[in-house]
């Protein structure tokens, strides 16, 4: 999207700098890296990033009003509505597509917006070493609104530790050593200093939950929540505790949020950017354009679910007491903006947010997913190159 810095990329371009790129990814992720990880970073100018910032704002802020509180209350499953619910989330994540308007200009459209964790340690060292491994511009940044290294981290320690000791903090997943996600978790307890737990091995004392190290029962203070419940679900996992107990823990994430701003929260929008939406129980019958729209699942993750210009038929399946849980929504037209050697390639650009307590919502690091089909996680596109996880980094255009 910066033609000068993407040709100078492609022309210096080789195999032996990318497998610098995964080795050293490896190293300082403690891990391999099991999802694909794209040749190239992307090249983004400052402006379109911060009208992204801005847009993902104006949206979150949409969706504090008492109206929207009210009705997304609804969306959180009676089994799985955890107490002690934050009054506003601390992690946000909002994903744009990039498109060409009717002028010709591109401009961002969103995809979806999440209150979940996404990869807050992994992705600032990705980034840093597309610059490192290919030799790139130190001026060209890693964060949003000059915000430093030394800055994001000390904000992550604000939030996810605050004052407790790092060992009665933990990071919670459902089997988090078999989740792809690995990387980001083990670069976030080399950080902070906090354990990795499997939500499976907690042990419940009273109002107390504890982690076992070395044998020794660990008093859990904060929970820096990466479990996602349609997991659990899926998987019919019976945990040693019920979620609705009250515990003396605090939730750093709240496990609400995760079903509060999510695709739940679209069709209650209204914005130049945001597409348009339905709950399926809203509509009689399908848009006369169907093959333009999208039907998703209100509750699934990386894309799981998604029908790609559904029919009556598709609608005539779910049954009527589940289609409240399902979106219909005006599908994004993606505009091919990377020029790469397998042709050019669509982006998905997700803002993450950082929002501390009694502070303001902070925009903190792009996030890049690039594809040349249908889909654009980093679990599609499997048998292409120059596609998958990538990095954003900035300049002025």
């Amino acid at each position: 999207m910066i033609p000068a810095l993407r040709q100078k990329f492609n022309s210096s371009f080789s195999q032996e700098k990318y497998r610098t790129l995964l080795s050293n990814l490896q190293n300082v992720s403690h891990t391999p890296v099991q999802f694909r990880v794209s040749e190239t970073p992307c090249f983004l100018p400052e402006s379109l990033l911060e009208t992204m910032c801005q847009y993902g704002c104006e949206l979150i802020q949409q969706l504090q009003t008492t109206h929207y509180r009210l009705a997304s209350a609804n969306s959180v499953p009676a089994e799985y509505n955890v107490v002690n619910e934050d009054e506003k989330p601390t992690f946000l994540q909002v994903d744009f597509g990039i498109v060409r308007n009717q002028a010709g200009q591109l401009e961002p459209k969103l995809v979806e917006l999440q209150a979940f964790p996404s990869l807050y340690g992994y992705q600032p060292l990705l980034a840093q070493q597309y610059v490192e491994c290919y030799g790139l511009s130190h001026d060209l940044k890693i964060f949003l609104r000059d915000l430093s290294a030394a800055v994001y981290w000390k904000l992550m320690r604000e939030i996810i530790v605050g004052d407790s000791n790092p060992e009665n903090v933990v990071l919670l997943e459902l089997d988090p050593l078999e989740q792809k996600t690995l990387p980001d978790f083990l670069i976030t307890q080399d950080r902070l200093g906090i354990a990795v737990v499997n939500i499976r091995e907690l042990v419940k004392e009273k109002r107390r939950l504890f982690y076992r190290r070395d044998g020794e029962l660990i008093l859990i203070q904060r929970i820096y929540n990466r479990c996602i419940v349609d997991e659990l679900v899926r998987k019919r996992v019976t945990l040693t505790f019920d979620l609705r107990d009250e515990f003396d823990v605090e939730w750093v994430g709240h496990p609400n949020w995760y079903f509060k701003i999510s695709k739940f929260s679209i069709p209650y929008l209204k914005h130049p950017s945001v597409p348009q939406a339905w709950f399926l129980d809203e509509l009689n019958e399908l848009p006369a354009d169907g093959e333009n729209y999208l039907l998703k699942p209100l509750y699934s993750f990386a894309g799981a679910g998604i029908k790609f210009a559904p029919t009556n038929e598709d609608i005539a399946a779910i049954p009527s007491n589940e289609r409240h849980d399902y979106l219909l929504q005006e599908r994004i037209q993606f505009t091919p903006v990377i020029a790469t050697p397998h042709g050019d390639t669509y982006i998905e650009v997700r803002i993450m947010y950082l929002w501390p307590k009694g502070g303001d919502l902070v925009p903190v690091l792009p996030l890049i997913r690039m594809g040349r089909g249908k889909m654009m996680g980093v679990d599609h596109n499997r048998n292409l190159e120059w596609v998958g996880s990538s990095a954003a980094l900035l300049a002025a255009a």
